[in-house]
């Protein structure tokens, strides 16, 4: 038994008399928000492990402090 045509739109029409217009278009706004700003967080980390870190300065530094 696949699902058809009118078993989607009457989901669909369910979905938005619950949640209404205004708040499933709030909802998708906000998925999208996480989508950029998931993405621009990956773009940043990945320029971050290209740069070389200095291991031996780290040492250096915290055998100093103590």
């Amino acid at each position: 038994m696949s699902i058809g045509f009118w078993q989607i739109a009457i989901v669909v029409i369910l979905v938005v008399l619950l949640f209404g217009r205004g708040k499933i278009s709030s909802l998708m706004g906000d998925v999208a928000k996480g989508i950029k700003s998931f993405k621009k967080g990956m773009a940043t980390d990945s320029t971050d492990e290209n740069e070389p870190k200095n291991i031996s300065q780290n040492n250096q530094d915290s055998e100093n402090k103590e």
